[in-house]
């Protein structure tokens, strides 16, 4: 590698991945000032002051934008960064780091992550945005979900007991004892309105979600289509025994699954019902999904 000289911004989210942000982006600054590179790091004290910081790292026009996080960081911060056009490299140190997934950005290797900001192919991908009935309007960069897999995203942030992976495993039980479905409209420009009970909607820009689990196996990232898959209503065994199926990625095989493709979608369903996208509360439905095409400059490896 030839090192290279330029003003890069380096966000840290300190709560990511319970600290390993912090941990990572020591990492990354030693890496990039070592090649030559004018960095400025922004560290917020929490989630609201990290966005804030994004803002600003942006306004000082860097060459290149690292954040240091989670799917959730990326999404909060892609408002500005959107606006100024500016690259985006991303050092995964969140919990599901699906976006990193989806472009081979390596997952535990802060260093080599860090080396896409300065020799990384720059590769034009979609981000999607989500508009609520009163107007405000967030982005998101993998996938948005509603249903049983919402509720219990909103379950777990609720509980404070157990503690680690064990809290969602407990609300993913809880919510399956308790299973709803519900009556989801999809409004489409490009099609009639597609109506159908189910347990859960996913809306992807990239094939996974959780961390790696296909949820949107034939998402394209760079096509300016979301990628939709509703699980149908079923008995709730048969819900249980899709859940193999769904780490596979067969589970859009199968008739009780309905996919389809479109630019942007009007969601509806039963009132109480919330969205989740890259992790994090999307707000309640209604909503509208748009696939915003090749709108992000994203370095990857090449």
């Amino acid at each position: 590698m030839t090192d290279q000289a330029g003003h890069i911004a380096v966000l840290v989210n300190p709560a990511s991945g319970h600290g390993a942000g912090v941990d990572s982006a020591r990492v990354v600054v030693e890496r990039l000032r070592a090649r030559g590179a004018d960095v400025r790091v922004h560290r917020g004290a929490d989630e609201r002051e990290t966005v804030a910081l994004g803002r600003l790292a942006v306004a000082e026009r860097p060459d290149v934008v690292v954040v240091v996080g989670g799917d959730g960081t990326v999404s909060s911060v892609l408002g500005p960064l959107l606006e100024a056009g500016i690259p985006l490299a991303v050092v995964p140190s969140g919990t599901g780091n699906d976006l990193a997934r989806e472009h081979g950005i390596p997952l535990d290797d802060a260093a080599a992550a860090a080396d896409l900001a300065l020799d990384g192919a720059r590769r034009r991908v979609d981000t999607g945005t989500v508009t609520a009935a009163d107007g405000t309007v967030r982005h998101f960069v993998t996938v948005l979900c509603a249903g049983l897999d919402s509720l219990t995203n909103e379950r777990t942030n609720r509980m404070t007991w157990p503690r680690g992976p064990a809290r969602y495993l407990a609300a993913i039980y809880l919510e399956w004892l308790r299973l709803r479905r519900f009556a989801y409209r999809l409004e489409r420009a490009d099609a009639p309105a597609l109506e159908q009970d189910g347990y859960m909607l996913a809306i992807g820009l990239t094939r996974t979600y959780g961390g790696g689990v296909p949820i949107c196996p034939g998402a394209d990232p760079a096509d300016g289509l979301l990628d939709v898959t509703l699980v149908q209503a079923m008995g709730r065994f048969r819900l249980l025994a899709f859940d193999s199926l769904i780490k596979s990625g067969r589970h859009v095989e199968r008739p009780e699954v309905t996919t389809l493709r479109t630019p942007a979608v009007r969601l509806t369903a039963p009132a109480g019902l919330v969205t989740y996208a890259d992790g994090e509360p999307t707000g309640p439905v209604p909503v509208t999904i748009e696939a915003r095409h090749r709108s992000l400059t994203l370095c990857v490896p090449a």
